[in-house]
């Protein structure tokens, strides 16, 4: 089950810890800009781990090494999720992130679509929604955003929890190292 609270408090804790160890001082703006920056690249990673845009190849996907292209997308799905959460904190907009049983169930109930629409509606909502400050554009985001991971790349709610929380601790095991 995906229990996106639980994720959004792990992101928000780790964020703080790693504000306060690299003692971050931002404006608001300056840290809202950092983080729709971040999260424009790790959607961009993800569309270029998957490589669904990449017509002209015939075996498309990359894979980090010791992994298979499925594990290494999973962990650039997570890598955006991440960010998404950053910046509902950001703008207090947390309260969009949770999703009911039923909905979650009607999201992963769409069928397939085609990507490169989906990724440029996911960033056209997001620009909209920093731009224009409008609630209903990140939420709408947010809900592709799912979607795309639990019917297009068919990931599971269990699988997505599970590397949200492995990555989490790799990266606060990465802050106590000096990363």
């Amino acid at each position: 089950m995906l229990e996106l609270t639980t994720l959004l408090q792990q992101s928000i804790r780790l964020d703080r810890d790693i504000t306060a160890r690299q003692q971050i001082h931002w404006r608001p703006q300056e840290r809202l800009q950092n983080a729709m920056v971040s999260l424009d690249v790790e959607l961009a990673e993800m569309a270029n781990t998957s490589e669904w845009f990449k017509v002209w190849k015939i075996h498309r996907g990359k894979a980090d090494p010791d992994k298979t292209h499925r594990e290494t997308l999973l962990n650039e799905y997570v890598d955006a999720m991440d960010f998404f959460f950053l910046v509902s904190a950001i703008q207090q907009w947390t309260h969009l992130i949770p999703v009911t049983p039923e909905q979650l169930t009607t999201i992963a109930a769409k069928p397939a679509t085609d990507l490169n629409k989906q990724y440029l509606a996911i960033k056209h909502l997001l620009y909209d929604a920093y731009f224009n400050h409008r609630q209903e554009s990140y939420q709408h985001a947010w809900h592709v955003f799912l979607k795309i991971g639990l019917v297009d790349f068919g990931f599971t709610q269990d699988e997505i929890q599970t590397a949200f929380t492995a990555k989490n601790h790799v990266n606060e095991q990465r802050q106590a190292n000096n990363y």
